[in-house]
């Protein structure tokens, strides 16, 4: 069965950007609850309960129908949330330094541009949802946006970077200024956990 992995660093080592109790409440309650509910959902299916959070994603079709919903937005969740807290860091953010950094050059004519064009993404998920730095299949860097808890390993691209703007994630501090988390989150992402991202994905 999955479990809730633990947070790399304390509650409130994101401050002032995260704040302690939005960490909390996020990481405690919100992804304990999708670990929960996916567990649940499987517990009548001893077959489905060996395969990986990405098998059970790319096989929404061939899950048993009475679950594939719970399944699409649990295990969404769940890999949605154990890749985000790793993104984090404190004493992180500035820019990226090797292969990422070349390539968001390449791809977006600076780090600034693509800064600006990731922002766009995220201000524009209508309600609950993601924006992402994903590798696409013909390896090419790529900005997309995906609904709820979908994640882009469905459509086949393989996220690198992922910024949650579920109000959960920040309305406590932001109230409804979501730019203003999106711009407080740039200097809490983890690029060397993103290099290392892209590394693991495209080699």
């Amino acid at each position: 069965m999955f479990t809730l992995p633990k947070l790399p660093y304390e509650f409130g080592a994101l401050e002032p950007y995260i704040d302690a109790q939005t960490m909390e409440i996020h990481h405690d309650k919100h992804h304990a609850a999708y670990v929960n509910n996916l567990n649940a959902a499987l517990e009548p299916f001893p077959k489905l309960q060996g395969k990986s959070l990405e098998e059970l994603l790319v096989s929404l079709d061939d899950l048993p129908a009475s679950i594939a919903t719970q399944v699409r937005n649990n295990a969404g969740g769940h890999v949605n949330h154990s890749l985000f807290w790793l993104m984090l860091a404190s004493n992180a953010g500035g820019e990226p330094k090797g292969p990422v950094a070349q390539e968001i050059k390449k791809t977006f004519g600076s780090f600034a541009a693509f800064q600006d064009q990731f922002n766009a993404a995220a201000k524009s998920v209508f309600g609950s949802g993601w924006a992402w730095l994903v590798v696409a299949k013909n390896g090419e860097l790529k900005i997309v946006t995906t609904p709820n808890q979908d994640n882009p390993v469905v459509d086949g691209k393989l996220p690198i970077l992922g910024l949650d703007v579920w109000e959960h994630a920040y309305y406590l501090k932001y109230q409804n200024r979501r730019p203003d988390y999106i711009n407080a989150w740039w200097h809490v992402v983890n690029w060397q956990r993103v290099e290392d991202n892209y590394a693991q994905v495209t080699k």
